[in-house]
């Protein structure tokens, strides 16, 4: 095992100097970044030539100098309650904690996803943290991070070219073009490119037919990126990619276009995790996709397994709350690499269990011990379907100035009532000082670990018997109403001998429910399927429910608006 040398704690260059409410890109930009060379050299144990320097501060990691085998880490998921539209801090939670745990002297690793320019640009902003828990560089790492996202995009949009090519030179394959599934995408919200037709103009232009776009997140190649354990079984996944039909309705595979190749090709460098580091200079993997509400939502087995050898303690996030991506993270992530969490962390803040008593956004700031009370049933549903799990979480409760001491003390009581160890964690403010008495429950717990990691479903249940179970366990749900067309294409998917996947469900984020209005108090409901899709070679079924979208669209007044650079030539507005 490559533990790196004896860890010191270190002072995270912070100006105290900053006033209250500076923005989270200020922060980030008044700490001076280490050497990624010397950071990985120093912290990791790895010689410059294991990286590939993309600048002074950010780099990939060359996986052949990393011994993944001898995985010896205890493995940490950092999960939340159901999220109301600002976020709840899984990100900032998951760096204030390795930064806690690494002041503890622990060699400490982090995992997180990459953000993608959508929700950037959109309504949710960035994905590196806040205040004093960041990662840096702030701006790459939102912006064009290392060129991952765009070398998914093209080797995605290149499967499309190709597919098009096909039923332009004669089609040998025989595919019937109104049965190809394979769309394109772009890393953006863009609602106008739902559907499309394409091919318009004449011969010359291609076959018309009708298509659309999905975010590049939700594309299978994100997932398969995620979920590869190497170069060799990233290009037998893309080869397994389904992207349509013959006429004569058996399946056609990007192998069968001759793809495989050239798209393992375009997506050899995005396949290498990416070294950063936080603002206390501790190294942080961030590797793969987010959206835990229409894709599995879970940072790579490739950089889980090279921070596992690397660090005794390591942390990962899934995405959103815990009913979709400690979900995902365990049926799906889990079931196919083998990993298990050693213990979980659950986020949960005051302001979102008064969202779910009743209280607007706009009254957050009113003190409502009353409402808090009533809104703990959603903390209460994410405690027991992590137990279902078998694994009992940590409540992290992360702290917004404008909580009060009565409220913190009301919550502490809950969780004690729900007989699971909780603590405040000051993280956005203090950075790693600040979340020390959650890193001390967790050193305790991984201590005493004894957890076994139970699946909800078996390989072996039909497709729609693993959906109600998800649906019924874990959503409260009475059941499953199937769409026409989402009946008929599970029992093609199981007809064609895919029966045997897991589901990754796709709904949103803010409800147990598929209705994002629908919060507080689980009432009578039933889970609506309105179509499913085949991601052989992610290997999964997506399950599309309610009114979920792969595309999104952009709000009223989308964080783009604001953003721009300054007279210096800075960016501003970015988060």
């Amino acid at each position: 095992m490559n533990f790196r040398p004896e860890n010191k704690a270190r002072e995270p260059g912070r100006n105290d100097q900053l006033p209250t409410g500076t923005p989270d890109i200020q922060i980030a930009r008044s700490v001076a970044p280490q050497s990624i060379l010397l950071l990985a050299q120093q912290r990791l144990g790895l010689p410059a030539e294991s990286l590939i320097p993309f600048g002074h501060f950010k780099a990939k990691v060359d996986l052949s100098n990393i011994d993944t085998g001898t995985a010896h880490g205890k493995l940490v998921l950092v999960t939340a309650i159901t999220p109301t539209p600002a976020g709840e801090g899984k990100t900032t939670t998951s760096v204030g904690l390795n930064d806690a745990l690494n002041l503890l002297g622990k060699n400490s690793m982090v995992c997180l996803r990459e953000p993608s320019l959508g929700p950037c640009f959109g309504m949710k902003g960035g994905a590196a943290g806040g205040g004093w828990a960041q990662v840096i560089p702030m701006e790459d790492i939102n912006l064009h991070f290392n060129g991952d996202f765009h070398a998914i995009t093209s080797a995605h949009n290149l499967l499309t070219a190709m597919i098009d090519n096909h039923l332009h030179w004669g089609n040998e394959e025989n595919i019937d073009p109104r049965k190809i599934t394979w769309k394109r995408v772009v890393d953006l919200n863009d609602r106008a490119l739902r559907h499309v037709v394409q091919g318009l103009g004449g011969s010359a232009h291609g076959i018309p037919r009708e298509s659309g776009f999905d975010i590049t997140v939700a594309s299978e190649i994100m997932a398969i990126i995620c979920l590869a354990e190497n170069l060799k079984d990233l290009q037998v996944r893309l080869g397994k990619i389904v992207i349509g039909r013959r006429y004569d309705k058996t399946v056609v595979t990007a192998s069968d276009v001759g793809a495989d190749g050239a798209l393992t090709v375009l997506l050899k460098d995005a396949f290498l995790p990416n070294l950063v580091q936080s603002l206390e200079h501790n190294p942080v993997f961030i590797h793969g996709g987010p959206f835990a509400n229409i894709a599995h939502g879970c940072n790579s087995v490739a950089a889980t397994r090279a921070a596992l050898s690397l660090s005794e303690i390591v942390i990962t996030e899934a995405g959103f709350g815990a009913d979709l991506g400690a979900e995902k993270f365990i049926n799906i992530k889990c079931r196919q690499s083998g990993l298990r969490p050693d213990a979980v962390v659950l986020v949960c803040t005051i302001r979102a269990l008064k969202m779910q008593g009743g209280v607007t956004k706009s009254d957050l700031v009113t003190p409502n011990t009353e409402a808090l009370l009533k809104g703990a049933t959603n903390l209460e549903q994410h405690v027991r379907n992590l137990r279902q799990f078998g694994l009992t979480p940590i409540i992290s409760i992360n702290r917004f100035p404008f909580d009060t001491e009565e409220e913190l003390r009301a919550l502490l009581d809950i969780c004690d009532q729900l007989d699971v160890k909780a603590a405040v964690a000051d993280h956005w403010a203090k950075g790693g000082e600040g979340a020390k008495e959650v890193a001390r429950l967790l050193v305790e717990q991984l201590a005493d670990s004894s957890a076994e990691v139970q699946m909800l479903y078996d390989d072996e249940d039909s497709l729609i018997e693993k959906i109600e179970t998800i649906a019924t366990t874990i959503y409260g749900a009475s059941g499953v109403e199937l769409f026409p067309e989402a009946k008929r294409q599970l029992a093609e998917f199981e007809a064609l001998g895919f029966g045997h996947l897991p589901v990754c469900i796709a709904k949103t984020q803010y409800s147990f429910t598929a209705d994002p209005k629908q919060t507080g108090e689980l009432s009578e409901h039933t889970l609506p399927v309105r179509e499913a899709r085949l991601a052989a070679g992610a290997g999964f079924i997506v399950v599309v429910c309610g009114d979920v979208m792969t595309m999104p669209g952009l709000p009223r007044h989308p964080a783009a608006l604001d953003i721009g650079l300054d007279e210096n030539g800075l960016v501003e507005g970015l988060f």
